[in-house]
Parts: structure tokens; C-alpha cells; sequence
């Protein structure tokens, strides 16, 4: 199949590139590396430098693909830089976005599988979380992302264009080539890792007084290559909706910590601070429905796993990507 990548150069659209042409497929990565890096992406894919909100070159780009299915990863995604900056990401993820879904139709794509987030839930009403929660997000990135996962719903009303939307829960690890290097980095592991690498004198906790064992947030984390998986799945004709991915287990702050200093064999030092506003106590997904309707299943589900891919990613690449 011909599969069009938006963000094909960042941290989740790398994997899956690579995972996509390990299964046999042609991509196409569109990116116009405001996020990613060139030397992310998969020498095996054509690369189109390009912008979502140039919708004449979003539809050329798709329609000299030939593209067959669009997978939708270009998206801003720091949620504190959305409560500061909310018009970014209105514009970006909506938008922007809304110029890739004209583009699909006009194409007569017939697949889009989109990269969503747990962020449209919002504090939820019951752990483990299921997709029928009520979807009530507290910041402008969730609230970008549940306006898209709407338009595709109007989408495949009208024009056909069929689709699967991914929820995703915490992403992390890495590949043996991909890695995961953000400009910024907010994730939990990736700078606990820093402080064993030598990269950072210590790590924060934020919030100590959560009503969770330990006192600290607990969160679900997925392992990048599982994500990928999920993705290819979803190509499938007969795949459509919404499907939570996570791994239904939840590790909490110090349990990351703790692994982190495992697998490095570093001590690692960590600083406790005040809770973060909106910060849930615990977030864990139920990801039966895709269990049961993608025939999905995490390979790498335990954290130790999760953690040693990233370390290892990192001790090759103590800066990350070249670009």
C-alpha cells in the first residue's frame, strides 16, 4: 500500500515509518521539520519537505503519491505551551489538519488513521479508561485534538474517507535506529535518563501527595515500536473507530525513576516539587477494543523493556539526531 506520513520526522512517525516499510509498504514522509529531523527519517521513504497549512502542496504532495492511506502525526503536543499559546495550536492541529483531510478527499483517499491523545478525555470519571469516558479536555492541545477526531467523524459522513483514531496513552522507548529527540523535552523518561547520562544534575517530581501508593502520578507508558504496530494494523479495510492504545498497566513517577537507575546503573537524583495544575492522579488505559477488534498486542509491555531501548538509543546518541 502507498502510505503518506505526515511528521514522518519525529519521534512516533520515525518508528512507524520504519515499522510501515519493514511490513512491506511504500511511504511518503511529509515534513516540514519544524519538530522533526531529516536524519530521522527511514532512508527507505521518499521525503516531500512540506507545510500542512500550504493546502495547494498538501494536495499535490498526495496526489503525485498516489497515496492509498495518510497516517497523521503532525501535530504540536507540548500541553503547558498550549495553555500559553493556545492559537498555535488551534491553528496547527485544526487547521492545518483540516487542510490534509480537503486534501485526502479530493484524492479519493480511503484511509486515515489519525494520532490522537488520551488529552481529550480530561480528569477521567473511572481508571482503567475506556473509550466511552466522557471526553472533557482541560487544555487547548486535548481540546485541538477531540475538534480533529470530530472532523473526521463529519468526514467519513460525506466524503467516505474512513478512519481510526488512536488515543494514545505515554509513549516511549525506541527502536534500534529511531530514537526519541524532542527540541523540548517534557517526557518523564527521556529526562530521567539525562540525569544518568550525565546530561542533567537531577530530575523533578511533581507532587508527592497524589492518592497513589507511593504518593506520586501513576501513568501508562507504550512502547513506541507497539504504537507502530497499532498503525499498520489500522490499515486494514474493515478497521475503523476509536481505540485507546496503552499497555492497561500503570508505573508511577518513582517506580520510572527507580527503573530508570536499574537499567542505567546510575544513581539518579531527584528533586520533589509542587504538584503541576491539571496533573491527574492516575491515567491507565483499557485497551480492549483494540485487543479484540485489531487482534493488537503490546510485545513490549513491561517497563524494563520500555526503558532499556530508550537508554540504549540514548548512549548511541548522546545528542540525538545530527540535525
Amino acid at each position: 500500500m502507498n502510505v503518506f506520513v505526515t511528521g514522518g520526522a519525529g519521534y512516533i512517525g520515525s518508528v512507524c515509518v520504519e515499522e510501515l516499510l519493514n511490513a512491506g509498504h511504500a511511504v511518503t514522509v511529509f515534513d516540514n521539520l519544524s519538530e522533526g529531523h531529516r536524519s530521522a527519517v527511514d532512508p527507505r521513504a521518499a521525503f516531500v519537505p512540506g507545510d500542512l497549512r500550504e493546502r495547494a502542496a498538501v494536495l499535490r504532495a498526495v496526489q503525485e503519491t498516489k497515496a492509498e492511506a495518510i497516517i497523521h502525526f503532525a501535530a504540536f503536543a507540548l500541553v503547558g505551551e498550549s495553555m500559553t499559546n493556545p492559537t498555535k495550536y488551534f491553528r496547527n492541529n485544526v487547521a492545518n489538519g483540516l487542510n490534509l483531510l480537503e486534501a485526502a478527499a479530493e484524492a479519493g483517499v480511503r484511509k486515515f488513521v489519525f494520532s490522537s491523545t488520551c488529552a481529550t478525555y480530561g480528569p477521567p470519571d473511572r481508571v482503567p479508561m475506556t473509550e466511552d469516558l466522557p471526553q472533557r479536555p482541560i487544555n487547548p492541545y486535548g481540546e485541538s485534538k477531540l475538534m480533529f477526531e470530530k472532523m473526521l467523524q463529519w468526514f467519513q459522513q460525506i466524503h467516505g474517507l474512513d478512519f481510526v483514531a488512536f488515543r494514545y496513552f505515554n509513549a516511549a522507548g525506541a527502536s534500534e535506529r529511531f530514537g526519541e529527540h524532542h527540541r523540548i523535552e517534557t517526557h518523564l523518561i527521556p529526562n530521567v535518563l539525562k540525569v544518568a547520562l550525565g546530561q542533567a544534575p537531577q530530575c523533578e517530581i511533581y507532587g508527592t501527595d497524589y492518592p497513589t501508593p507511593d504518593g506520586t502520578c501513576i501513568r501508562d507508558y507504550i512502547h513506541i515500536a507497539d504504537l507502530a504496530q497499532a498503525h499498520i494494523l489500522a490499515l486494514q479495510p474493515d478497521k475503523k473507530g476509536f481505540f485507546n492504545l496503552g499497555n492497561g498497566e500503570g508505573y508511577s513517577v518513582r517506580e520510572v525513576i527507580r527503573m530508570c537507575e536499574k537499567v542505567s546503573g546510575k544513581r539518579i537524583t531527584a528533586i520533589e516539587k509542587p504538584r503541576r495544575p491539571g496533573d491527574p492522579p492516575r491515567l491507565v488505559a483499557a485497551a480492549d477494543r483494540a485487543f479484540n477488534e485489531l487482534g493488537w498486542r503490546p510485545r513490549y509491555p513491561k517497563l524494563e523493556d520500555i526503558v532499556t531501548t530508550a537508554y540504549r538509543w540514548h548512549v548511541k546518541h548522546p545528542n540525538g539526531y545530527p540535525d
